[in-house]
């Protein structure tokens, strides 16, 4: 299997993990969205809650230039570290949610 498509697979398992955890109110759904062909992933809650519309993203993360970029975490843990010790290098990493000159104090790729 290729590099690309091992990161496919790894991502797609997170994100079926992460939509296992549903939030407390059953009419709030967890789902996880994998567009392999554009290289889009998302874990989002929808639904209805007592204030109204439910429509938030969880996790976004995008394949780019053969690197993964976190555009959006909103897990506890972190995703990065997730895919960090699934076996994904910190160099193919990116905090896409940080300004690049900032990606530069972290361990992972600025792009």
């Amino acid at each position: 299997m290729d590099r690309l498509n091992r990161y496919r697979e790894i991502i797609k398992r997170l994100l079926q993990e992460h939509a296992r955890y549903a939030p407390s109110e059953s009419n709030i759904e967890t789902i996880a969205i994998a567009d392999d062909a554009s290289g889009n992933y998302l874990v989002m809650d929808v639904g209805w809650n007592k204030s109204g519309r439910v429509h938030s993203v969880i996790l976004q993360l995008r394949l780019r230039d053969d690197k993964i970029w976190i555009e959006w975490d909103g897990t506890e843990e972190g995703i990065a570290t997730e895919l960090h010790a699934a076996g994904i290098p910190k160099q193919d990493i990116v905090l896409a949610f940080y300004r690049p000159e900032r990606r530069a104090l972290t361990e992972f790729a600025v792009a």
